[in-house]
């Protein structure tokens, strides 16, 4: 993150919040979240000039993207119960919860400062709320089959992009095809980042994982639609017939399992098809150079070097 957005989120801050424990506590959050090396700024600054942007507040704009996703980010944490290192998880969660409504103020009041109102305001809340839906749909459980997982993924995770990009172009004049296929380009990439997430947190066993919120992710999908022998007593947790105790009292054997399965090379597959059609839409995407291949390189590049 750079430096002058990382100035503009304190700004925010000391716009927003009087309350010097509040206050310090938000800023934490942001030096936290700066650790992580986020690429949301970076994403808004990459879209607006690869577009021909030349607007001087561009990095208020990114900015704005920055603490949106951190407090989602923050959200998601607290659904999860997740992340238990983090700032925010190590705080009292009355305290949290202040924090997240005051970057909320914090957002809606740069919006405001910086004339964001009518038509592009709407549109904002809206890809915001789309995530929301997606999230939603993640923590009860909805998906219920690989079609369902893919339609949420692209809403929980895709909006996120398709946010990062719209905070880039709102104050240009793009061609109405240039923003379909950024919003499509940005649910491709939000895929290929869930897909590797779900796939780690499978078989990691350091911290809680899906299993024990029982998510059907893209893997876990496929274990349970697979008629299998070996599959049944993860069916059974899903079912509520064992407890996860049960399940992973061998871990290493059930880690075995999860690796012998084919649920990981079936994800790899899917995310490759993800990959071959964010190619596909970015091969058509009129924008310059050299911010275009900057896009793609901080967005799914890594990915492709796999």
């Amino acid at each position: 993150m750079h430096q002058d957005i990382q100035e503009h989120l304190y700004r925010m801050i000391d716009d927003y919040v009087y309350v010097e424990e509040l206050n310090n506590l938000l800023k934490s959050f942001i030096a936290d979240k700066v650790q992580e090396q986020s690429l949301w700024a970076e994403i808004t600054l990459c879209t607006h000039n690869m577009l021909g942007g030349e607007i001087v507040d561009i990095r208020r704009y990114a900015a704005v993207t920055e603490l949106v996703n951190l407090t989602l980010d923050i959200v998601d944490d607290l659904q999860d119960q997740d992340q238990a290192n983090k700032s925010w998880m190590q705080s009292p969660q009355a305290s949290t919860l202040n924090a997240i409504l005051a970057m909320l103020m914090g957002v809606v009041g740069e919006l405001g400062q910086l004339q964001v109102h009518g038509k592009l305001l709407v549109e904002i809340t809206q890809i915001i709320a789309r995530s929301i839906n997606g999230q939603h749909k993640d923590i009860i459980n909805a998906s219920v089959s690989v079609d369902d997982y893919l339609v949420m993924t692209q809403e929980k995770s895709g909006s996120l992009f398709r946010l990062a990009c719209f905070m880039g172009y709102l104050s240009l004049d793009c061609p109405d095809e240039t923003i379909k296929q950024l919003h499509e380009l940005a649910d491709c990439i939000g895929l290929i980042h869930q897909i590797q997430n779900d796939m780690r947190d499978l078989v990691r066993y350091d911290v809680k994982n899906d299993l024990y919120f029982k998510k059907r992710t893209l893997p876990i999908l496929y274990l349970l639609s697979v008629e299998d022998e070996a599959f049944k007593p993860l069916k059974d947790y899903y079912a509520g017939k064992i407890t996860a105790d049960s399940l992973l009292h061998d871990k290493e054997a059930f880690n075995q399992m999860i690796h012998d399965s084919g649920c990981l090379e079936y994800s790899r597959v899917v995310q490759s098809i993800c990959l071959q059609k964010a190619e596909e839409i970015y091969a058509k995407l009129q924008a310059a150079s050299p911010w275009k291949e900057k896009f793609r390189e901080i967005t799914y590049g890594d990915f492709l070097h796999a």
